[in-house]
């Protein structure tokens, strides 16, 4: 889990859960210790004012990077950044509760 953002109004963590290699089996094994293992996860989206969140994988966590990519290489400001993220905490339905 990386925190990559965290402002008056939203909060951005990255979540990554490595997946189970199969059982080895000779050869086989020898190629998938040389593979990175495959990891599984996405991004949690947290609307600090709606006390919503919203957790994004695949194809739409692909997009959210993307678009936050291209966003870094104009140097945005916390307001631009701010304004990128209210585009998907539009979606957050969960609400965050305290533990």
């Amino acid at each position: 889990m990386h925190m990559l953002y965290n402002s008056d109004s939203y909060a951005v963590v990255q979540i990554e859960m490595p997946t189970q290699n199969p059982p080895e089996r000779g050869a086989v094994a020898v190629a998938q210790d040389l593979v990175p293992a495959l990891t599984r996860g996405g991004y949690e989206i947290v609307d600090k004012f709606a006390r919503k969140e919203l957790f994004i994988e695949g194809a739409m966590a692909e997009q959210f990077k993307e678009g936050v990519e291209a966003l870094i290489e104009s140097s945005p400001s916390i307001e631009e950044f701010d304004a990128y993220l209210e585009r998907y905490a539009g979606m957050a339905q969960q609400p965050v509760v305290m533990h």
